[in-house]
């Protein structure tokens, strides 16, 4: 499992699984001639999209950005179309750390779409229970209202056996929360109407976990935005502002479904200064 420092934390990208999505609709109006130099494409034109929760580890908290997407929480036909070729191992991830899923004490939910959110549930004598049991789940008030009653688009990706076994372990947030000290959801908007960033920092290190405003190291630019955005003018604003901000001080940007890096470090000008690459 990958790694990285953050002054006293810790990340830890854990085994959430995997999918394989239309690089099409990952890219929106990018024309392929384009996006292709940056990121593989199968025989299908989908792209390899992890993932992977990270955890987050302060020595006194364990808390996880994202859930995976499960196991046994999708039938044979959406696994076909979603291109799901492994499910999750969260567990056996946590246990080779000396954890388990009750040492979990926060989910960070940037938002509650099925490949982000299947993974808070898991089935237990034929009824879906949460998978982190003690754990309190964050997540924009937007996101939870829009969780609770989705649109005539949004319902394809808001499950009602994803919240109802979990309803009252979430705690909601408005425009932003700092769960602890250094660690701050900031609401967003764009890819969901609630979608969320995550913001860490340790002694002067600082990370931007940007979730769908940059799924990939090739989104980089801020143009470049899926067409699953519901609001892709809110993407375009939101990411502009929170990439000019983690360039002019060279954070650390991570990701969920990245295939290729864990975290990617830019200079000003948008080149590469240092990077963790995910391990095959």
């Amino acid at each position: 499992m990958e790694t990285l420092k953050v002054g006293k934390l810790t990340l830890t990208w854990l085994n959430g699984g995997v999918t394989h999505l239309d690089g099409g609709a990952m890219f929106g109006v990018v024309p392929k001639p384009l996006w292709s130099k940056k990121y593989p494409f199968n025989e299908k034109n989908q792209i390899e999209l992890r993932t992977d929760p990270i955890l987050i580890q302060n020595g006194d908290k364990n808390i996880l950005i994202e859930a995976g997407i499960g196991n046994n929480r999708m039938s044979e036909k959406l696994k076909r179309n979603f291109g799901v070729l492994e499910e999750s191992s969260i567990e056996q991830s946590l246990q080779q750390l000396g954890l388990t899923t009750k040492d979990i004490d926060l989910v960070l939910m940037t938002h509650m779409h099925f490949d982000h959110v299947c993974g808070l549930t898991k089935w237990v004598d034929d009824k879906l229970v949460p998978t982190f049991e003690n754990a309190t789940i964050f997540v924009s008030q937007t996101e939870w209202d829009e969780m609770r009653e989705p649109n005539i688009r949004s319902q394809n990706t808001y499950w009602k056996e994803n919240r109802e076994s979990i309803q009252e372990n979430v705690q909601t947030f408005k425009t932003d929360h700092e769960v602890i000290e250094g660690i701050k959801m900031i609401h967003t908007g764009g890819h969901s109407d609630g979608h969320a960033i995550v913001t860490i920092e340790s002694e002067g290190e600082k990370v931007i976990h940007m979730a769908d405003l940059l799924p990939t190291h090739a989104h980089q630019n801020a143009l470049w935005v899926m067409a699953y955005d519901d609001y892709p003018m809110q993407s375009i604003t939101s990411k502009k502002h929170y990439m000019d901000i983690g360039l002019n001080d060279q954070v650390w940007f991570t990701f969920y479904h990245d295939a290729i890096y864990r975290a990617i470090k830019w200079n000003s000008n948008g080149e590469v200064i240092d990077q963790i690459d995910r391990k095959k």
